[in-house]
């Protein structure tokens, strides 16, 4: 009965003219965002997180999250007709899905990357929906002991689960972690790598660093690039757009395991949409009883992974909600935008808060039915937004970013930060290493601190205490076999 009050509450908090008004824009900004390459969920809410600051907090984070979501649906259109990925988390979808623009089956491609994400952000709203409240209420066990053991998870999962070098990622994480020790410190009230100089006292502001990362940093390499992309081939008609029942046949299990994986996985600190796809992907490569025709144009290899991105990204809130721990950079923004408003994600949110979580559920339900209404019509709008001269856009978004930093404080510092960050991602970006850990790092970094502090403060300095506890004791050696396993797995690998 609880959930049912909930999401009935819910909705009538989603009724309100501005809520429904934060739900579209969210959405329509995030499906541009999935079409246009190169900006990506976290760079588009970095830029947009200013614009939040005016709303309440409920509308702010409906918006931001129909962004992300909506970033999940775009991102499969230029992979599909041009073999570009909006986004990384379509990466995988090019293989199959522009094998089958070229054999004349753009149509049901884009159709069932369309229903497919709309029965997986469907079931991955379900289970948010579901396990949200008991998970909250299990939360309420964590002590300071038992917070830093799952924030010291978090932290391997990020490097564990990179897509790149784990070296690299953890490197990154720790990075983070210095920018955020910048400044006065909450315990003892002592400063901490200032220099000497007054701005940096208050620390380091979230919103330069991650318009500067994410949004300059982006728009820096993307002017770098000579190519371009030819949106004029392979573009469908709209009734070319619907899957046979042959397509429909084959697609359904793929679908259903992909929405399972993404959304464990996007539960996962670390976890994020381009882990779920490439999984989903190799599993249904192995368990396919024609494993050759994988890369050759064969539609589970649209359906699996479009699935799984998706309901990771409604996994993902699972742990920003109920714990306060975000699991990928566009998360991470979200976080940051929860605490601009005073709102404190964790175990309590769902008592202190219930029209913000039920409010961002459902919203989800509404923004599904809006992204499937969005993906199949506007398909030749979205695919005409490539042609946009990036001499025209790149510009806009260096405006946009610097006033973004500039409002935040009224500070010219904060505007010269913007552009280290921005050069700094640029140069980071060049050299492969991941961002999302460095934000994690940022984000996490304070609540690991003060939480080991406040224990050791409590335990007078008996480090026995993160062990005292059932729930950090499994978090601990949860840890320790991660990392366990990475370097059992790096070995293996040096051998063969």
């Amino acid at each position: 009965m609880e959930i049912f009050e909930g999401i009935s509450q819910g909705f009538s908090v989603l009724l309100m003219p501005t809520k429904l008004l934060a739900c579209f824009a969210g959405v329509v900004i995030g499906t541009a965002v999935g079409v246009l390459p190169g900006i990506g969920p976290s760079g588009s809410i970095a830029l947009l997180l200013p614009l939040t600051f005016y709303m309440d907090a409920t509308s702010a984070i409906i918006m931001l999250a129909g962004i992300y979501y909506g970033t999940m649906y775009g991102g499969s259109t230029t992979s599909i007709l041009v073999n570009v990925p909006g986004e990384a988390q379509s990466v995988i979808t090019c293989l199959d899905g522009y094998q089958m623009a070229r054999q004349g089956r753009a149509g049901p491609a884009l159709g069932i990357a369309a229903f497919g994400s709309f029965i997986a952000g469907t079931l991955g709203v379900i289970g948010l929906m579901l396990l949200a409240p008991p998970l909250a209420r299990f939360a309420l066990r964590f002590g300071p002991a038992e917070i830093f053991a799952l924030v010291l998870l978090a932290f391997v999962l990020v490097g564990y689960l990179a897509s790149g070098s784990m070296a690299k990622a953890l490197m990154m994480a720790v990075l983070g972690l210095l920018l955020a020790s910048v400044g006065i410190e909450t315990i003892s009230a002592r400063t901490r790598f200032t220099f000497g100089s007054l701005n940096l006292e208050a620390g380091i502001d979230m919103v330069p660093l991650i318009m500067g990362l994410f949004g300059l940093g982006e728009v820096l390499e993307e002017m770098g690039r000579k190519a371009k992309v030819d949106a004029r081939r392979y573009t469908p008609r709209f009734w070319e757009l619907f899957p046979n029942k042959k397509d429909w046949r084959v697609s359904l299990g793929p679908i259903s395991r992909g929405s399972l994986i993404g959304f464990f996985i996007g539960i996962l600190p670390g976890g994020t949409g381009i882990v779920a796809s490439f999984s989903s992907y190799a599993i249904e490569k192995r368990v396919s009883p024609h494993p050759e025709r994988f890369g050759q144009g064969t539609i589970e290899g649209v359906a699996a992974p479009e699935a799984a991105n998706n309901a990771a990204a409604q996994g993902a809130y699972i742990p920003l909600l109920t714990l306060g721990i975000p699991g990928n950079a566009a998360i991470a923004l979200t976080l940051g935008a929860l605490q601009i408003h005073g709102v404190i994600p964790g175990p309590l949110l769902i008592r202190q808060h219930p029209e913000v979580f039920w409010g961002v559920v459902a919203s989800m339900y509404l923004g599904n039915i809006l992204l499937l209404g969005l993906n199949l019509p506007l398909i030749g709008m979205w695919v005409r937004l490539l042609t946009t001269p990036t001499h025209m856009l790149y510009p806009m978004i260096i405006l946009f970013c610097i006033i973004g930093a500039y409002s935040v404080n009224n500070s010219v510092f904060d505007v010269g930060m913007l552009f280290f960050f921005g050069f700094l991602g640029y140069l980071l970006r060049k050299l492969n290493f991941e961002l999302a850990p460095l934000i994690l790092g940022f984000i996490l970094g304070p609540i690991m601190e003060v939480n080991a502090r406040q224990a050791l403060i409590i335990s007078q300095g008996d480090l026995s205490i993160f062990f005292s506890s059932t729930i950090s004791t499994v978090l601990l050696l949860a840890a320790f076999f991660v990392v366990l396993s990475s370097v059992y797995s790096g070995i293996r690998k040096k051998k063969s």
